[in-house]
């Protein structure tokens, strides 16, 4: 294969949400294997594979925010309709789930083991500072084999036993967390309302002090809008679409929209069928013209330049239940054709390149 990142002024290609860790530690995938012989070894019928790193790296995404999910036993199950968000497959492997801090933690470390190892095998290049992303373009731009960037998100804060070990995790190369998935002992999450609780409000402090950024994917309106009146740190929306568009508590408001444009927050656009299409259900049929449809509410709300994609490949969504142009993650580039031309570059990754250019520290 020819470099498809030849140039030191290519234009960088960010997906700011994948469950990669999750899918290997508590899934068992092996994602050092290209996609075909994945795809072959577990012969699935539904939530097929998307991504493994020869396919990141074929697909020239130089960057991408691997999360850290623990699986919490206590949660609400998503309708069926739209169940498969963020690891539900656990619910048919019937993998371990957390009960207490400790187990949350125990699987968090585990997460975090892996992209180590993935780092020392040459796959990864773990982000953690403003220098490291420079390094990772000069490097990517030389040769489209060079290790893909991981920015370390943590979703849903559980793992964190108390809010003074924020401090140990960003010492770890954590650089984002969300306090909510579901409910947490942090904030009120998806299908589960409520506001920050008292650790939240100490656990929301301490990432400021350190400079965390943080992420309001999947936050309750009310922890959402406690956030906004007291966090000063840098705030994105890693995987979310226009509330508008797609009627759930999963979804952004379009105040919230606003109010996150006006503290240069950056939404990414999660791509499985349902959250894109309300009335389509988990295999659509689901096009790239519903991607349009919500870059372009979102980018009224936010800016053009804020609006990435948080694609969710694989995070209890696979190739059948995501828009029909997009069988594999091969096939990031072709979400250019969703937006206007001017806007292409923002989309792909450029919006969430000049975010981590203004919100890691420098060094």
């Amino acid at each position: 294969m020819a470099d498809a990142r030849p140039t030191p002024d290519h234009a960088p290609v960010v997906d700011a949400h994948l469950d990669l860790a999750f899918n290997a530690v508590a899934v068992g995938r092996d994602l050092t294997l290209p996609l075909d012989e994945l795809r072959a070894a577990e012969g699935r019928t539904h939530e097929t594979a998307m991504v493994t790193w020869p396919e990141l790296r074929a697909a020239g995404i130089d960057l991408v925010f691997g999360t850290l999910f623990a699986h919490p036993a206590k949660r609400q199950r998503m309708p069926p309709e739209t169940a498969g968000d963020d690891a539900e497959a656990a619910e048919e492997l019937d993998l371990p789930a957390y009960v207490e801090a400790e187990g949350a933690h125990a699987q968090a470390r585990a997460q975090l083991d892996w992209y180590r190892a993935m780092e020392a095998a040459g796959w990864a290049r773990i982000v953690r500072s403003g220098a490291d992303l420079r390094a990772l373009r000069e490097e990517r731009a030389a040769s489209w084999q060079a290790p893909v960037g991981v920015v370390l998100l943590m979703e849903g804060a559980d793992p964190i036993r108390s809010p003074d070990e924020a401090s140990w995790w960003w010492n770890q190369g954590v650089r984002i967390v969300g306090p909510a998935w579901q409910g947490t002992r942090y904030a009120g999450g998806t299908r589960a309302p409520g506001p920050l609780t008292p650790l939240g409000f100490e656990l929301v402090d301490a990432m400021q002090a350190l400079g965390l950024a943080l992420d309001v994917s999947h936050l309750a309106d009310e922890a959402l809008w406690q956030v906004l009146g007291r966090f000063e740190g840098p705030l994105l929306a890693s995987h979310s679409n226009a509330r508008a568009l797609t009627p759930s508590d999963r979804h952004l408001s379009d105040e919230a929209l606003r109010a996150l444009g006006e503290r240069d927050a950056v939404v990414g656009l999660v791509l499985g069928n349902p959250f894109l299409d309300p009335t389509a259900g988990r295999r659509g049929p689901v096009d790239l013209r519903q991607v349009g449809r919500h870059q372009r509410h979102v980018a009224a709300l936010v800016g053009a330049d804020r609006v990435g994609v948080g694609s969710d490949f694989d995070g209890g969504f696979g190739a059948e239940e995501t828009p029909t142009e997009l069988s594999r993650g091969g096939d990031f580039a072709r979400l250019a054709e969703a937006v206007p031309e001017a806007q292409r570059e923002h989309f792909l990754g450029g919006a969430w390149w000049a975010w981590l250019e203004r919100s890691l520290p420098t060094s």
